[in-house]
This record gives C-alpha cells, sequence and structure tokens, in this order.
C-alpha cells in the first residue's frame, strides 16, 4: 500500500565516500608499513673517486689440489707435495710479477690439510691474495 500518492520516490544511487575512505586508509596501512621496513637498513653514501682502470691484468696462479692430495701450480704438478715445494713452486710460477692472486682449486673430497698446505705455502712465499674457486650445485 502506498499511502504518500503525490510523492515519487527518489531514485537510489550508490554512495562512494564509504569506499572511497576504506581505500585510503589501506593505502596509508601499505605507505606506513613499507616506510618501516626500510628503517633497518644502513644509510651509506659511498666515497666518490676517479680512477683509470689498470693497465695491466692482476697476475693469477691457479693451485689445484685433487682428493688423492696431488698439487698443479699452473698445470705443473708439485713433487712431493710439501709446504716448502708448494711455496717454491708458487715463486717459480710468479716469477716477476707483484702481488699474484692465488686461485685455489681443491675437489669436493680433497683433505683439509692439503688446502691448508697450500695457504700456508702462499703466506712463505708472502702472497696474501687468497681465493677459492667453487661451481653452483646443480640442485638449484
Amino acid at each position: 500500500m502506498n499511502f504518500q500518492r503525490g510523492k515519487r520516490h527518489e531514485e537510489l544511487e550508490m554512495n562512494l565516500v564509504p569506499l572511497i575512505d576504506v581505500l585510503l586508509v589501506i593505502i596509508i596501512f601499505l605507505v606506513v608499513s613499507a616506510t618501516f621496513a626500510r628503517t633497518s637498513e644502513l644509510q651509506i653514501n659511498l666515497p666518490t673517486a676517479e680512477a683509470s682502470t689498470p693497465q695491466e691484468k692482476p697476475l693469477i696462479i691457479t693451485v689445484e689440489v685433487d682428493a688423492s692430495g696431488h698439487y698443479l701450480v699452473n698445470g705443473n704438478e708439485v713433487g712431493g707435495g710439501g709446504v716448502d715445494e708448494i711455496s717454491a713452486a708458487l715463486i717459480k710460477a710468479v716469477g716477476s710479477g707483484k702481488e699474484p692472486t692465488i686461485v685455489i682449486n681443491a675437489d669436493a673430497k680433497a683433505t683439509h690439510q692439503s688446502v691448508v698446505n697450500v695457504m700456508e705455502a702462499s703466506r712463505l712465499a708472502n702472497y696474501t691474495h687468497i681465493t677459492f674457486a667453487t661451481q653452483l650445485s646443480s640442485g638449484s
């Protein structure tokens, strides 16, 4: 029953104000949480320098150690396998070069002592730049 005959009903319309309010709250929440995530990082301004690229490539000496404890310095087998022999082979391989980088290619099953022998031989020869060669695992 319609008791108000002469009065027309207003057209229904969708009110977008509550939707906009909710979206603004979500945006504010995201902005605030995103800025807090970066506060744990250190703010570092790196120094600048104008340096030319080195004219020479660095001298790289590879030392290979297999699982049975045999050593190769730049592809030449080291007789004896002691620290003094490895150190002499490193000095011979470097020759007149300066500050070589010693790259140790050790087998995964090589003993820890074998790798320490190469590091000790490098120390005796006064070569301080030592690095290890690795490979990516096939499961990755």
